[in-house]
């Protein structure tokens, strides 16, 4: 191991970052906190105990680094910049928590506990897998302190790593800033500090993206400087006229979300209209704030046309972090957007540094809304599925509701999540009922498209559609999960009715009664526990009527004696039903193929040519129809490797009535006459086309393609046969 040593600079700076530390913590440092502190961190760099991270960073700068930050981002104190730079010491196992306990009390080890659990994790899984994101989450809700260091550390690192050449590393950290960190410090309100990460981890993962950006920034800043100017002046007249006291900030979108909307609208960074943003901070008594927040919103809509749309009200009703502001877009001039936020400069704070202000403002400590939120978090972790609890974290780390329009303009709330579906069921049943998509913002969607806030939403409906079973799983909603399961009901009443006069029907062709306690036991052992569910399979055509009338037969004659028909096969001939044992269980769904069947979307594979009789499956195609593969088909093993989800069982109904294509491939001794023995043998066979044939010959041998049109695989394995026994033939075989 290199010997750890201060570089010059870093002495430099370290030395600096440390008088502001210490001013910054003023009166808050017990007596003997920094000569404790001296004491450990002069101890571990002179016996060696200290280390440089991947990157080559020194710890001791790091965590002053980090220090600075939390004091002047976020507000906190002591106890986390103590816990921060003694958190290297106990990393490395030269300071034990009960010696910093000790030192500097229970809440700093409480902390650097926290901070050491998620340390291990790391060590044993670099990546952040679902049990690792648990334990993680648990470990926040012992302290919030631990996540708001976790933050600032990540946010310090991706600073420091910009020249790095560790760029495997790098990469990781800023996929973890952009998946972990940055939704965190957005939930906690501490959205200075998410643009930043959400900058650096664009910057680090999208290079080209992000100075594109950049650079199309740079060469617009004047004429963006001069509009916000222009729109800003007769704005801050009309403000002091009413009396108010205030200032201004215009600002400009940050890159990531010029980024995202470039992503989400496809369009060009000229396409984003939306770039300008400015910030009115009134400076109000606190029994004032609503007030004048309203009376500056109501000036500003009276000078520009507000969009109705984009008003987001957080003064009524603040979000769960404790963010309040009124934002409205209105339509500056040259008919560009403008975004308006209006707050007081104690909104501004909370806005600002999150949780940090309300402890500030408030003394708050556990009480906070946050440890709520995070123990509602650590129980549903504890009660959930593992991968439900990721989904439902990354579900709760955004916003909770999203707000979507109709064509007229009424607006809709939802929760986070909800799809197209949910939207038709708000509408109405019927328009619930018959949706087959949505038009959203002008582009065709499907059904399951998820609803995003600001979304213009027009359902589109056709009368062929009906509600279907996997739509329970499609919806958000308790109110549209129940109303599909009400129109499930009524259909299946419906179907019920039809495939039971249906059978019916056919009963009375073969003229044969139905007999309703035989029919019991019939559906009894074709495996249904409920008559409904046998029902519901006829109506569908997954269960073949004529194989219901068959076994209905074998049931009726099971005890009458052997004439006519009924005939006794022997033993050779004898197949096992399995259906009709004792305790027969249930077999897996199978598609049935037969020449009749309609409303499915399926086709015969090319590269196996299955036939009547062939041992066959069903694969599920993206486009939704079905292809038929022979069992032996050469690409069956990889797709049952890489898609074994959409296999399905298939099997062959009724007699084989329709011809099928099939090749067969003949290699022989290049004698005269043989083509024309085969295409003799081929011809006199009934009810069999020759389609093609393609010989080629070299070296004494021939090899063929013969393509043909047959019935079912019995005719063509006595086809094969046939063929094999012509004079010169070494191989016939279907390819």
């Amino acid at each position: 191991m290199d010997r750890f040593e201060f570089t010059q600079q870093e002495k430099e700076e370290t030395l600096t970052l440390y008088n502001e530390v210490r001013t910054l913590l003023g009166d808050s440092l017990r007596k003997d906190d920094e000569m404790l502190m001296r004491h450990h961190l002069t101890r571990a760099i002179e016996e060696q105990k200290m280390q440089r991270n991947v990157f080559g960073l020194n710890p001791i700068l790091l965590g002053f680094q980090t220090a600075q930050l939390v004091l002047e981002e976020i507000g906190l104190r002591r106890d986390a910049v103590i816990a921060i730079m003694l958190r290297p010491s106990v990393e490395e196992g030269y300071l034990t928590i009960d010696d910093v306990q000790s030192d500097f009390g229970e809440s700093v080890a409480r902390i650097l506990r926290g901070l050491q659990r998620i340390q291990q994790l790391y060590k044993k899984n670099p990546v952040i897998e679902t049990e690792n994101f648990r334990n993680l989450l648990l470990s926040f809700a012992e302290d919030m302190r631990v996540i708001l260091i976790m933050i600032a550390d990540r946010v310090n690192l991706m600073r420091q790593i910009r020249d790095t050449d560790q760029q495997e590393a790098k990469h990781k950290v800023s996929e973890e800033a952009a998946y972990l960190y940055a939704p965190l410090a957005h939930k906690l309100g501490l959205y200075k500090l998410k643009s930043e990460l959400e900058d650096l981890s664009l910057k680090y993962l999208e290079h080209d993206a992000y100075y594109l950006i950049k650079e199309k920034l740079s060469e617009t800043k004047k004429s963006r400087d001069a509009y916000i100017d222009s729109f800003i002046k007769p704005i801050e007249q009309r403000l002091t006229e009413a009396g108010l006291t205030f200032h201004i900030k215009g600002r400009t979108k940050s890159i990531h979300s010029i980024w995202q909307k470039m992503n989400k609208q496809k369009c060009p960074f000229e396409g984003v209209y939306d770039l300008f943003a400015i910030r009115i901070i009134l400076d109000a008594p606190a029994e004032k704030e609503k007030m004048q927040c309203w009376q500056t919103f109501a000036i500003i809509t009276s000078m520009y046309q507000p969009n109705p749309k984009r008003l987001r009200d957080w003064i009524s009703v603040p979000k769960s972090n404790g963010y309040e502001s009124l934002h409205i877009t209105v339509l500056g001039p040259d008919h560009k957007w403008v975004e308006v936020q209006i707050r007081t400069e104690r909104m501004d704070e909370v806005a600002e540094r999150g949780v940090a202000a309300h402890w500030r403002y408030k003394g708050v400590r556990s009480e906070s809304g946050l440890d709520e939120w995070l123990t509602n978090i650590r129980s549903m972790l504890e009660t959930s599925d593992g991968m439900e609890a990721m989904d439902q974290f990354k579900m709760d780390l955004y916003e909770d509701e999203v707000f979507v329009f109709t064509p007229k303009g009424d607006l809709y709330k939802f929760p986070k999540g909800a799809t197209v579906l949910d939207f038709a069921y708000h509408i109405h049943s019927k328009i619930g009922n018959s949706c087959t998509g949505a038009r959203i913002n002008g582009r065709v969607v499907t059904l399951r498209q998820q609803l995003q806030s600001g979304d213009q939403v027009e359902i589109m409906t056709s009368t062929n559609q009906k509600p279907k079973q996997d739509w329970i799983n499609i919806v958000k909603t308790s109110r549209a999960k129940s109303k599909i399961r009400l129109a499930l009901k009524e259909t299946q009443v419906k179907e019920g009715l039809f495939a039971k006069e249906m059978l019916e029907r056919k009963f009375k062709n073969r003229k044969l009664d139905m007999d309703d306690s035989l029919m019991q036991v019939l559906i009894r052992k074709l495996g249904f526990k409920e008559v409904s569910d046998f029902y519901r399979q006829i109506a569908s055509g997954e269960l073949d009527v004529n194989h219901v009338l068959d076994r209905y037969v074998e049931l009726q004659q099971g005890d009458q004696p052997v004439t006519g028909n009924n005939v006794a096969e022997s033993a050779a001939n004898f197949v096992l039903d399995e259906s009709r044992l004792p305790n027969a269980h249930v077999q897996d769904d199978v598609l049935v193929i037969d020449k009749d069947l309609k409303g499915l979307d399926y086709q015969l594979a090319r590269c196996c040519q299955p036939i009547y009789g062939d041992s066959v499956f069903g694969f599920v195609t993206i486009n939704g129809g079905i292809k038929i593969h022979r069992t032996d088909c050469p690409n069956a093993p990889e797709l049952r490797k890489r898609f074994g989800y959409r296999i399905v069982k298939a099997r062959w109904s009724g007699k084989g009535s329709s011809q099928y294509t099939i090749t067969l491939r003949v290699i022989g001794n290049d004698d005269i006459g043989i083509v024309n023995n085969l295409t003799s043998i081929i011809s006199k066979e009934e009810k069999l086309v020759l389609r093609s044939i393609n010989i080629d010959s070299n070296d004494g041998l021939f090899s063929g393609n013969l393509t043909i049109m047959i019935d079912d695989n019995t005719r063509l394995e006595a086809l094969m046969k046939k063929l094999r026994t012509v004079k010169g033939v070494k191989q016939v075989n279907r390819i």
